[in-house]
């Protein structure tokens, strides 16, 4: 992700510097200058107090309070702490940008690099307990609403071919309009979600709200913490990505927001295994006809 001022490359992967990476570009002008120089000056962070970096940085302490919970953390002394542990880690470059003079096979190379970095990186934001509570609510879910539009579209309809597969009563829709009339009939027991990489789509996220106040679970697969989608969903799985040439970080967190469906799917089908096996065998045998 491109962030003013601050060189990101090579990209250091650990959880603290992925959260703060995947905030910035919603972050108040004050916060992304405790961001900037956290992301310029870690090794000296860890030495400073609250008061001291909020010198440093010309903000305040409440600001720098704010930031470290924005990006998950209770404050600034856990920041601390987690960013110690990742600064002894080993850490990986990745050299993804796409120069004038590549070859197909160097552009291949670094395109598979950026799409294995978003799956490491993602491993290390995405809560687990966020996704025991999604696996749960999806496994005990009258009806599941899948709701994307966009290049979001195509892994809302993914994330209702695998669930249908499952045995549940789940649909996916891309048209505003639709989600509006059809967020507004759920209720307790249901489950809306949506999928957005920068959380800021309306028509999701008010879906999303409409479901909410009626009643529904919400749940929702963003790439940024803190955007609006976050407000209104139950449950929150956060995706990292890093930007590069030619492809927006939205390409490479796509492959992350995939493996979460998967990872999903596979989570609701292991809690009745012999069932999941028994609907995935006759969706099987009911398309079988369909092929050569």
């Amino acid at each position: 992700m491109a962030m003013r001022g601050v060189r990101v490359d090579p990209v250091k992967v650990p959880g603290s510097f992925v959260r703060l990476q995947g905030a910035y570009s919603g972050l108040r002008a004050a916060e992304q200058r405790v961001a900037d120089f956290i992301l310029k000056h870690p090794d000296e962070l860890i030495y400073l107090t609250v008061t001291e970096l909020a010198d440093r940085t010309n903000t305040s302490e409440s600001t720098v309070v704010r930031l470290t919970q924005k990006i998950g953390y209770k404050g600034y002394q856990e920041f601390k702490i987690v960013l110690a542990r990742d600064l002894v880690e080993p850490t990986t470059e990745i050299h993804a940008a796409i120069e004038p003079n590549d070859d197909l096979t160097t552009i291949k190379t670094k395109v598979f690099q950026a799409n294995s970095q978003a799956l490491r990186d993602t491993t290390e934001v995405l809560e687990d307990g966020e996704l025991q509570r999604a696996v749960d609510a999806l496994a005990t879910a009258s009806r599941v609403e899948f709701y994307g539009v966009g290049g979001s579209s195509p892994l809302a309809l993914d994330a209702y071919h695998k669930f249908l597969k499952l045995g549940v009563h789940a649909v996916a829709l891309s048209d505003g309009d639709l989600m509006a009339m059809s967020s507004a009939l759920l209720a307790t027991g249901d489950v809306a979600f949506g999928i957005s990489h920068t959380g800021a789509s309306r028509d999701v996220t008010d879906a999303l709200a409409r479901a909410k106040a009626n009643g529904a679970m919400t749940i929702c697969i963003t790439h940024r913490p803190s955007s609006p989608i976050t407000k209104v969903s139950d449950v929150v799985l956060v995706t990292a990505a890093q930007q590069t040439a030619f492809r927006s970080d939205a390409s490479s967190s796509r492959i992350a927001q995939l493996t979460i469906i998967d990872t999903l799917y596979v989570g609701v089908a292991h809690r009745s295994h012999a069932r999941s096996l028994r609907m995935i065998e006759r969706t099987r045998e009911a398309t079988a006809a369909k092929r050569y």
